[in-house]
């Protein structure tokens, strides 16, 4: 089972990301969906989630903002974003991957294939 957290500002893309990842990745458990990043920082904290799904813009913090906050970088990153000109900060980031919205469940499976290769991870 891969743990996830979800982290978007906006409560329609965390609710229709929630949903896919039920519908097409059953092995995905999401642990928390967070509306801000301060939010997600504690929830990584807690979690220590295999995987954070992570949105750009977000007020006060933006998420790339929240992964400077972690000396070692313990997940892997997926980027939900509605923004293409960051794919290339994404990956300087370690980004696994980078899905822009709206999401496309074909596109998902893949990330969450990529996460279950790099970790060793059983099938979701």
């Amino acid at each position: 089972m891969i743990k996830a957290i979800i982290i978007d500002d906006e409560m329609h893309c965390r609710k229709t990301l929630g949903i896919l990842l039920k519908e097409y990745c059953p092995g995905v458990q999401v642990m928390e969906q967070c509306s801000d990043a301060q939010t997600g920082i504690e929830a990584i904290k807690k979690f220590t989630p295999d995987l954070v799904f992570l949105d750009i813009e977000m007020p006060h913090m933006n998420g790339f903002e929240l992964l400077e906050q972690f000396s070692e970088i313990p997940f892997a990153v997926v980027f939900t974003t509605g923004y293409d000109q960051y794919a290339i900060k994404a990956f300087r980031f370690s980004a696994l991957d980078y899905l822009l919205k709206p999401i496309e469940p074909r596109e998902l499976l893949a990330a969450v294939h990529k996460v279950q290769t790099q970790k060793k991870l059983p099938e979701a």
